[in-house]
């Protein structure tokens, strides 16, 4: 059954034998609740009496929830304690509670109960647990179509989201949702479920036509129009990287670009994501258990593209530049052998060492092309790049590596407020970058001891190619890992990057969320 999502600006009245209604919020927030705030929802089936006992009933270790009528109202406590490296809208266990307890049926509330600077990412999280992509069929065995992820005959069911906004003095705000919050939520659940589609979409769907037929759909959407260098081109121009990765593929390789630029912009950014659209390891071939679901390697690029389109139609004040890598690492006679040495954009000769270590060669085209071309003062890339980065940081935290101590603060801030957690990384080129030592080019591309700080050397072989003495802002997201749950993609990217950059849109709910300029930890023990 697909699913939409809707966002409404206040509660609206409803029964819940008709519409079963899931309450989610944390305890102490639940005990502020009178009866009369949910009544909308929950008369005439549950009576004040019932809601008393079933929220003195809740006992979160980590979540609880309880009944109040038969199983369709639903009332359920996030964790009592979030650690600093945790987000305090819980998100991660909002997107459980929702995938475990929602009925499915044609139409459902899910309520959240929360503080104002949390609305966006107990949204956000709301929305990861409704994936669009299903190749299931129906009933009448018929195949749900990908891009809107079921059939246009089949039967869609809706989720009504809305909220209950406590205020810092524990009362209930009465101000609805506005407008212009509304659009913006609905416009980033579209583009979270848009990332997670794609990394969800196998590459018999998903090549690298389909990701290039994907981004001219949102170019058109918000009149752009698409700069797209492939195939021979990109050999011819000197991309050596994204050329010698997706040779060899039935599907030539592509760099494709999107750029915003409004009238009065003061700044360039460039988001670089990685569009490794399927990674079978290249002649350094994965094994058979390693391969299954590497049709995720291009969850950067997807999560790219779901920010740079909700980030635009927030209304961007500075310049927005989307440079899509895109390839498929496949194995044929014209494949990258260990070995050969490619030039790439930024003239620089890399040895092959590992064609498995192909994401960083894509990457490293990419920032250079912001450099150079697109004369970017703040660059972030964002790829699935090392299975390192899990080992390092988690399943639920990707890793951040930058040449700016503020923006890594900033970086790790805009993580806890928008649900896509961050953890720092090692920044330290001159122990590390001697791991990719050549003795025939400039460097190889895979590090000779993979234990030592694997996640970062493989961050810093991007950066060499912007230069380590690059004047502006560098960041790196490695989220190979927090790119999917289980089987199913998460959408990872794109609720951190709108609110990273949020304070450079004309969207308020954005804007208050966006980090601060707060004092970096290093300078701080300084000055204590």
């Amino acid at each position: 059954m697909a699913t939409d999502i809707k966002f409404h600006e206040s509660l609206t009245r409803s029964d819940p034998q008709v519409q079963p209604v899931l309450i989610i919020g944390q305890l102490r927030h639940l005990n502020l609740l009178k009866f009369s705030h949910l009544a909308s929802k929950l008369e005439p089936r549950v009576t004040e009496e019932t809601f008393k006992s079933a929220i003195a009933c809740l006992h979160p270790a980590p979540t609880d929830k309880c009944s109040l009528y038969l199983d369709v109202a639903t009332v359920a406590a996030l964790p009592l304690k979030a650690s600093r490296h945790n987000t305090s809208s819980r998100a991660h266990s909002i997107t459980r509670l929702v995938k475990n307890h929602v009925l499915n049926v044609n139409e459902e509330n899910v309520v959240l109960v929360c503080e104002r600077e949390n609305i966006f990412a107990s949204a956000c999280a709301v929305v990861r647990a409704f994936p669009l992509y299903s190749r299931k069929t129906g009933s009448g065995g018929k195949t749900p179509n990908a891009a809107d992820g079921g059939d246009a005959e089949a039967t869609r069911s809706v989720i009504n989201v809305e909220f209950v906004v406590i205020d810092k003095d524990g009362c209930i705000e009465e101000k609805p949702l506005s407008h212009d919050e509304l659009n913006c939520l609905h416009e980033a659940a579209r583009s979270i479920r848009l990332a997670a589609r794609i990394v969800d979409t196998p590459c018999n769907e998903m090549n690298v036509d389909n990701f290039i037929e994907n981004v001219c759909e949102f170019a058109k959407e918000l009149a752009l129009q698409p700069q797209i260098i492939r195939g021979e081109e990109l050999k011819e121009r000197g991309f050596g990287g994204i050329y010698g990765v997706g040779k060899a593929a039935a599907v030539p390789p592509a760099l494709v670009v999107l750029s915003h630029e409004p009238k009065g912009a003061q700044e360039t950014i460039a988001l670089v994501g990685k569009g490794i659209v399927y990674d079978t390891g290249g002649l350094s071939i994965k094994g058979k258990t390693a391969m299954p679901g590497m049709k995720r390697d291009c969850g950067g690029a997807a999560a790219i593209l779901g920010a740079f389109y909700t980030a635009v139609k927030c209304g961007f004040k500075d310049n927005l530049h989307a440079v899509f890598c895109l390839a498929e690492n496949s194995v044929g006679p014209n494949a990258t052998r260990p070995d050969d040495i490619h030039t790439l954009y930024s003239g620089r000769t890399v040895e092959i060492n590992n064609t498995d270590a192909e994401g960083r060669l894509v990457l490293a085209d990419g920032v250079c092309f912001a450099n150079k071309d697109l004369k970017a003062n703040i660059i972030l890339d964002m790829a699935t790049l090392t299975g390192a980065q899990g080992i390092a940081t988690g399943k639920y935290h990707g890793a951040i590596l930058t040449n700016s101590e503020p923006w890594e603060a900033k970086a790790l801030q805009a993580g806890r407020k928008s649900g896509d957690l961050l953890a720092p990384i090692i920044y330290s080129p001159e122990l590390h970058f001697s791991e990719f030592a050549s003795a025939v080019a400039d460097m190889k591309n895979s590090v000779s001891d993979r234990q030592n700080a694997q996640a970062s050397c493989a961050g810093l072989f991007v950066a060499a190619h912007l230069g380590f003495d690059y004047p502006g802002v560098w960041m790196h997201v490695d989220m190979a890992t927090p790119v999917h749950c289980g089987e199913r993609a998460t959408g990872y990217g794109v609720a951190l990057l709108l609110t990273l950059f949020g304070s450079r849109t004309n969207c308020a709910l954005l804007q208050s969320i966006a980090p601060t300029d707060e004092e970096p930890p290093s300078k701080r023990m300084c000055r204590d």
